[in-house]
């Protein structure tokens, strides 16, 4: 479960970063940032638990860039936010290894990622606010909120069935 959630952080992550930048034409870092996206992932798969300090690290390098550049600020967050998530998802799946076997680790995992979804969800509605007040509400942003909401269901849905 949480190996799932930390690839969709991933992806949504990268995603979230790479779109922002190639709308405005930045071809180049949007590369960068799918290379990253794809190091992140491959990392995953490798088990080298460093490389998330690093992603994160360069994940919201690439944010400020974007930022400061002048790319909406909305794909930038959410890449920041997705980011934090999955760092905090390969953080999560690290300490899991050493808990007893007589704990309950799909309970913790499961109230884990229900905390963190709803302070993404949060920080979403909060950077969909302000891009509201701003009038920069772009119709790819509700697409993005909507697959957001979808997976965020799905693991409700999940979640409530495991219950």
């Amino acid at each position: 479960m949480t190996i799932i959630a930390l690839i969709l952080s991933i992806i949504l992550s990268t995603g979230s970063l790479f779109y922002g930048f190639h709308e405005q034409s930045l071809d180049a870092v949007s590369r960068w940032v799918l290379i990253l996206g794809i190091a992140w992932l491959v990392s995953q798969w490798f088990k080298w638990n460093w490389f998330s300090s690093l992603a994160l690290f360069a994940s919201i390098v690439f944010a400020a860039i974007g930022l400061w550049t002048g790319v909406f600020f909305g794909w930038m967050a959410a890449g920041a936010v997705f980011a934090l998530f999955a760092w905090d998802m390969s953080d999560f799946r690290q300490r899991l290894r050493f808990i007893p076997h007589d704990d309950d680790a799909r309970g913790m995992e499961r109230r884990h990622i229900a905390r963190l979804s709803l302070l993404t969800l949060l920080g979403l509605v909060l950077l969909s606010a302000a891009s509201l007040l701003q009038f920069k509400f772009t119709f790819e942003w509700g697409v993005f909120l909507v697959i957001v909401t979808l997976i965020g269901l799905t693991q409700l849905v999940d979640w409530f069935k495991k219950q």
